[in-house]
């Protein structure tokens, strides 16, 4: 495909994606429980004639569940992408590679050990989980780079063999420590281990923010190193990249990523599968293009599944992470037989 014509292709499908992202927010800000008019969401937004529960619906409860969704999608989905470029293994996931269970491991010992302690410190108590988090995350990417070298290289299959075992490991570890919960811890770990937005705040949001401010521009800026990595390490060294530098540089940017989403929205699964590959497809191979689709196509995804989980049982709800395993399970059984063929 011509190189015009490739950007012309990728300007279109992020634009269509970011109105379908308009489009099913304005759906979850005015359907649930609680009906309301466009008008209304306007009104109140505009702080035009200003109504409580409208303010306490909107401003507290449904736009920042709806914010804190599209952001941690988008997270999910560039840092899938570039994990599956630095491994070169489309069927490659932030949860399979085991950041999760890292993530997990830290969020579960702060419930454990540090939550009663810090509880009603302010913003120490905000910033505590997502920095426990981002520690566990951190550790299980550092003890799977290490365990995955070989001949002081980074082997990508090695590495996702690794992040399996590992992922095994520590998710035995987190269901020891929940089980020694207080009721009360265990629920509310439990209600994260599916993955779930129903909790966020803004404060969360704040939290969250820093990472992805930071760490999102930083990968799309250095993406087009990840299509280097696509050739033998022997090609790449003779361009004269730092590959095993920048290979740590992806990974460690992509847990950071990762521990920050999981300590707002717990484990949710597949958006760093499906959202790659979604975007290959639609914005092609350079993952100039394909990085910023994959984000966009990450937060279509968790939003929508947010607005589906919420009013499909309304007023009961299902945490966001059950509906995307419900669409992500299948679709991966459909990649490993595309795979085979």
């Amino acid at each position: 495909m011509p190189r015009e014509e490739a950007w012309k292709r990728y300007r279109t499908v992020l634009w269509t994606g970011l109105g379908l992202v308009l489009l099913v927010t304005y759906f979850s800000l005015t359907h649930g429980v609680m009906e309301m008019t466009a008008r209304d969401v306007l009104k109140t937004l505009l702080r035009i004639d200003p109504v409580r529960r409208y303010d306490l619906l909107i401003l507290e409860f449904r736009l920042p569940r709806i914010v804190t969704a599209g952001l941690v999608g988008a997270a999910l989905g560039v840092a899938g992408a570039a994990i599956q470029g630095i491994i070169r293994n489309g069927l490659a996931d932030p949860g399979i590679l085991g950041i999760n269970s890292g993530a997990g491991v830290g969020i579960v010992t702060y419930i454990v050990f540090f939550q009663e302690k810090i509880a009603g410190t302010g913003w120490l108590a905000v910033m505590a989980m997502p920095f426990c988090g981002l520690m566990g995350g951190l550790g299980a990417a550092l003890l799977i780079y290490y365990l995955a070298r070989q001949n002081g290289r980074l082997d990508p299959q090695r590495l996702l063999l690794t992040g399996i075992a590992v992922s095994s490991g520590l998710g035995a570890v987190i269901l020891y420590v929940t089980l020694k919960m207080s009721s009360g811890d265990f629920q509310m770990a439990a209600i994260w281990l599916a993955g779930s937005v129903d909790k966020a705040n803004w404060r969360q949001l704040a939290a969250l923010l820093p990472w992805l401010g930071i760490l999102i521009p930083l990968l799309i800026r250095k993406a087009q190193l990840l299509d280097v990595f696509q050739l033998e390490e022997s090609s790449v060294r003779s361009l004269g990249v730092a590959a095993e530098k920048e290979k740590a540089f992806f990974l460690l940017s992509a847990v950071g990523l990762v521990g920050a989403c999981v300590s707002v929205a717990g484990g949710i699964g597949f958006v760093g599968l499906i959202a790659p590959h979604m975007a290959r497809r639609l914005a092609g191979i350079a993952h100039r293009r394909m990085i910023p689709v994959s984000g966009m196509l990450g937060m279509l995804l968790v939003i929508s599944a947010d607005w589906i989980a919420r009013t499909l049982f309304a007023p009961a709800e299902i945490a966001v992470g059950i509906i995307i395993s419900l669409i992500g399970a299948p679709y991966f059984i459909y990649l490993l037989f595309t795979a085979k063929a």
